[in-house]
């Protein structure tokens, strides 16, 4: 029996085969995965991302806009104190004027002053309307006088020079002045110095005396 010749088509053929087998259709992978690739780039997606970006930019919104108010409310604190307090070295350095006005009127005694002449009465008058022109001067300012004759006490606005016992004053209230103090807005310049009374002295039995 004659064996059958192989024609040349089919040697290439066979060889191509051979080289090449045959594998899957990628396009039957590729069709597997693309509902998956279409649902997380969908719309859907694209919208969840935009929400996301847009909830981010509102909130550096209003973050940067309570920034911006805070320092507005900041920077007018700032012009109000700039304001109230520009002369508080000024008017420190006039206290020193103010109490050597008062000096000067404590100086005279009322009795002296009674039957002094004509001239230093005058004179004495003229200290007299000095000290008030230049307290009005310093109060038009935010400056006050911190006079707490009979007073509560109080550490942030006078300071303590003695404490003594005083049966016309209760204890713990201010029971002389030796100096006044001053005030800018809510600042103090100078405390008070002041004597503190430790109310009616101790009877020989502990008890305080009575009158």
């Amino acid at each position: 029996m004659r064996r059958r010749r192989s024609r040349p088509e089919d040697e290439e053929l066979e060889d191509a085969m051979t080289q090449n087998p045959a594998t899957e259709d990628p396009k039957l992978d590729n069709g597997a995965d693309a509902p998956e690739q279409a649902a997380a780039t969908g719309p859907e997606a694209e919208i969840a991302k935009l929400q996301a970006e847009r909830d981010d930019l509102k909130d550096k919104l209003l973050r940067t806009l309570a920034e911006m108010e805070n320092l507005r409310r900041r920077t007018e604190r700032e012009i109000a104190d700039a304001k109230a307090y520009a002369t508080t070295s000024f008017a420190r350095d006039m206290l020193g004027s103010s109490d050597n006005l008062r000096r000067a009127l404590e100086s005279l005694p009322e009795t002296a002053l009674a039957t002094a002449d004509a001239a230093t009465k005058a004179l004495f008058e003229g200290v007299e309307l000095t000290e008030r022109e230049l307290l009005k001067t310093l109060e038009r300012h935010g400056v006050r006088r911190i006079d707490p004759q009979g007073e509560k006490f109080d550490p942030n606005l006078h300071q303590a020079m003695f404490e003594a016992p005083d049966p016309a004053v209760a204890k713990g209230l201010v029971s002389k002045v030796v100096q006044v103090g001053y005030k800018i807005g809510e600042r103090v310049l100078r405390p008070a110095l002041v004597g503190v009374s430790a109310g009616a002295p101790k009877a020989p039995n502990g008890e305080a005396a009575t009158h």
